[in-house]
């Protein structure tokens, strides 16, 4: 069983965060309650530590040191095996790098990590949430047949198809031109709020901080404060 904490309210709690790797420490004591169903930016330079944090609240890699309790679920009880069980279904995570796989269409890139979950009717699911996304005319093309923006319009798909409590983005825009990566924020937006995740964006780029409900800043592995809206 997994190791809970009850605050209804919270989905994302860590008090006192930190990651060292060797003599080198990342994460600096990090304190954040990110609440069920807001959109929280966290804003920062490259190098500040802010993706490193999204891995530990995400749950694929574990802190040094501190507490952090995401859906409930203390993760600093777990192990690698238990953190993945965590994961799966309750966290959607897209990165920057689209992570297709090239031998498999859209739509198995979406359906095989639900089928391989256990869900129920992974492929109709799929194919419900790439039309959901504009690609219900893509469904057979492999990831070289697609443009940038309809490969993260796949992840998006993929992350959000298990219906998870948490969706991460880690610079979702950050290969794409200007004005695919506005329409992949704005589809983003959409299904989160469709849904009602709760959906935590890291970047770099304050007007995308901006459309959050929230934003906080990271220098140098701490948080230095909330970003007046």
């Amino acid at each position: 069983m997994h190791a809970t904490i009850d605050a209804p309210h919270i989905a994302i709690q860590a008090r006192n965060v930190t990651l060292s790797l060797g003599n080198t420490q990342i994460l600096k004591g990090i304190d954040l309650d990110i609440r069920r169903g807001e959109s929280l930016a966290i804003l920062g330079a490259s190098g500040s530590g802010k993706s490193s944090l999204m891995a530990i609240l995400s749950g694929l890699e574990q802190a040094s040191g501190g507490t952090v309790s995401v859906a409930g679920v203390n993760y600093r009880a777990l192990d690698e095996d238990g953190l993945a069980r965590a994961r799966r279904g309750r966290i959607g995570i897209i990165l920057q790098s689209f992570h297709l796989l090239p031998t498999m269409t859209a739509l198995e890139n979406v359906a095989v990590p639900l089928e391989l979950a256990g869900l129920a009717d992974p492929f109709e699911r799929a194919a419900q949430e790439l039309k959901a996304v504009g690609l219900g005319h893509r469904l057979s093309h492999y990831p070289a047949q697609l443009s940038g923006g309809e490969q993260q319009r796949v992840a998006i798909a993929r992350a959000m198809a298990p219906d998870p409590a948490i969706l991460f983005a880690d610079e979702p825009t950050g290969n794409l031109d200007q004005s695919t990566g506005t329409a992949i924020i704005d589809l983003l937006f959409a299904r989160q709020q469709a849904s009602g995740a709760t959906l935590l964006i890291i970047t770099h780029d304050p007007a995308l901080a901006a459309r959050c409900d929230r934003t906080v800043e990271m220098r140098d592995g701490q948080l230095s404060g909330e970003v007046a809206a």
